[in-house]
């Protein structure tokens, strides 16, 4: 896969874990149509969360998202919360993200910089050693962990997302050792 589609997948990772909008479907889609070259598999778990987007209106996605990663601490939405929890080991890590951003001129508007759709706005944007290190040493343990937390699949529409970013970096990652 191409380096250029991979930053196009990590645009669609940063909408689609971001707070629903009513572009959702369209930006799952477009997700899903990204997926279908190399990534089948993960195409196909995108695609049933299609299928809940398309069903559901606005209000009930944004409680959904609510519910599973700004209320339930096994999912939350802050890499450093779920890497390091509420310490200073969070605060250092937010701290090296804000001198990174600086330095490539990447504004994270109004989010804390450890906000994943943030990091995969910002993967997306360079192709620096520093990206590609938050990708296999950030992301990649994050979503691990993320979905270690969950049991049952069939619990949360939001699982085939989680499975699909944890499947796709892994697949990326595994292509370049």
């Amino acid at each position: 896969m191409k380096y250029s589609e991979n930053k196009q997948l990590y645009t669609c990772f940063s909408q689609l874990l971001d707070y629903p909008t009513a572009d959702l479907a369209i930006q799952t889609k477009t997700c899903i149509d990204l997926l279908q070259t190399n990534h089948s598999e993960a195409a196909k778990q995108i695609a049933k969360f299609l299928e809940f987007v398309q069903s559901k209106d606005i209000g009930y996605l944004e409680e959904v998202y609510t519910g599973t990663f700004d209320v339930n601490p096994a999912c939350h939405i802050f890499a450093g919360h779920l890497l390091f929890g509420e310490s200073f080991k969070r605060g250092a890590f937010m701290a090296g993200l804000e001198q990174e951003y600086k330095e490539h001129g990447f504004d994270t508007k109004i989010e804390l910089s450890d906000h994943i759709p943030v990091l995969f706005r910002f993967v997306s944007s360079t192709d620096s050693d520093f990206a590609n290190e938050l990708l296999k040493d950030c992301l990649i343990p994050v979503f691990e962990k993320m979905n270690g937390n969950f049991e049952d699949d069939s619990l949360n529409p939001y699982m085939p997302v989680l499975r699909t970013v944890s499947l796709v970096l892994n697949n990326i990652f595994k292509g370049r050792e």
